[in-house]
């Protein structure tokens, strides 16, 4: 649209608007980019290229324009395009990259958290929940519900205990979606970008003789060139009017063919953020439904059974326990999986924190502040949760595997042997994949 409106003077000075774009995606793309220092030079350099155009009859000097850029704010040579298209910029681009980040963020925490070893207390319980009824001759009994939900929550714990966090989290996200629903879409902002900002040169076409009379006034009168403005090529200035163009006049170039591109992603990302929010919503309470989960429906074979028909982890009848609250705390009384309450897993810790940064993170972009990403060398920590992504955040190279995870046994046996094979299955693997069929 640009070569079609302004021909040769914009063809000569296209680095100016190209920079512009590679900057915004720069910044989307995890670089540490400053959005309103970034658009204030770009309207600075359009400023100075168009002056220099339009007083073709001078010698404009680098000295001359840094002089002018020092009135941009003075003389307003663009209207108030350059404000609005700041405030639209700045909310859109802070709450796409930020929302993708987030969603990077709850990828790498359900991955670390799937890879948390169990205990061999866990392991002996699982063991006897699911595989001792078949050494009595009753392989068709299975466990009792509550009885059940005692062995995950003492497996579970420190997992339990990402819940508070992460409900705070998916609600941050949820926060963010919303913007992306709203004005402050990528999609909305962009497509007319090339429109405003060609109001803003002709705004300054039309006021170009009042900003070179208060520039000559403020940075003095220059040297003439020796040279007319006509015989320096002023049909080649910006002097022609924009005119609105249809879909199929649209250009060609790699330039133009790319845009198509970008907004053919962006419409597909608006009906992606509207599944998103839809999976985000499902996923909240995950870690503490977790153990329900595992020991409800066909997915784990342990549906509801009668009190007195099924294996209270000693023989067939009823189990009296009562359930244990969930969390580490809840299971210092937890009488079939014997847990540390003192020692909370390392691995666990870390993830409540990239969460707890990551929602911080959220929530200032919801309110349209901007926030610098850390690369994952940087961090610190060791965990690398919300570090930043390049232009594909990519997947992980080390993605759980479907071994047994290594684990130092207290004692070898039958009972630990079994479990070793028996708990990446249950446990580990079940979660991750419950969890990835909220986020996929």
């Amino acid at each position: 649209m640009f070569v079609r409106t302004y021909g040769k003077p914009y063809m000569q000075n296209s680095e100016v608007f190209e920079n512009l774009f590679a900057e915004l995606k720069r910044y989307y793309t995890g670089g540490n980019v400053n959005l309103e220092e970034m658009l204030n030079d770009f309207w600075t350099r359009l400023l100075e290229r168009m002056f220099t155009l339009l007083n073709s009859q001078y010698v404009i000097t680098e000295d001359y324009l840094e002089c002018i850029s020092k009135y941009m704010d003075q003389l307003k040579p663009f209207g108030d395009v350059p404000k609005k298209l700041k405030a639209q910029v700045t909310r859109a681009f802070i709450a796409a990259r930020t929302f993708v980040q987030g969603l990077s963020v709850g990828r790498e925490v359900a991955q670390r958290v799937s890879k948390v070893n169990s205990t061999p207390s866990c392991m002996r319980a699982l063991t006897k929940l699911l595989y001792c009824p078949l050494c009595q001759a009753m392989p068709a009994l299975k466990p009792c519900r509550n009885y059940c939900l005692n062995v995950m929550k003492g497996c579970l714990a420190n997992q339990a205990d990402l819940d508070l966090e992460w409900n705070q989290y998916i609600d941050a996200m949820l926060l963010v979606a919303q913007r992306l629903e709203g004005p402050f879409n990528i999609e909305s902002v962009m497509d007319p970008i090339d429109v405003k900002i060609s109001e803003a040169i002709m705004n300054m076409q039309d006021n170009s003789g009042e900003v070179s009379y208060r520039v000559f006034q403020g940075c003095g009168q220059p040297k003439p060139s020796g040279m007319r403005r006509s015989t320096r090529g002023v049909p080649d200035v910006f002097n022609a009017r924009f005119r609105p163009y249809s879909p199929e006049e649209r250009p060609t170039t790699a330039a133009g063919t790319s845009l198509d591109r970008l907004r053919t992603i962006w419409n597909d990302m608006q009906h992606s953020v509207v599944d998103i929010k839809e999976k985000l919503k499902g996923s909240r309470k995950f870690w503490s439904r977790l153990p329900e989960d595992l020991c409800a429906g066909e997915r784990s074979s342990l549906g509801n059974l009668t009190e007195e028909e099924c294996w209270n982890g000693h023989t067939r009848g009823r189990y009296f326990p009562e359930v244990q609250r969930d969390g580490l705390t809840g299971q210092v009384n937890n009488p079939e999986v014997s847990v540390d309450i003192t020692r909370p897993d390392t691995v666990i810790r870390q993830q409540i924190m990239a969460l707890r940064v990551m929602t911080n993170k959220l929530r200032n972009a919801y309110n349209g502040n901007d926030i610098y990403f850390q690369d994952s060398s940087d961090e610190g920590s060791g965990s690398g949760s919300g570090s930043g992504c390049t232009d594909v955040c990519p997947t992980e190279t080390d993605s759980p595997s479907s071994e047994a995870p290594v684990v130092e046994a207290g004692r070898s046996g039958p009972v630990e042997d079994s479990a070793r094979l028996l708990v990446p299955s249950l446990t580990l693997l079940l979660s991750a994949l419950a969890l990835q069929r909220h986020l996929r």
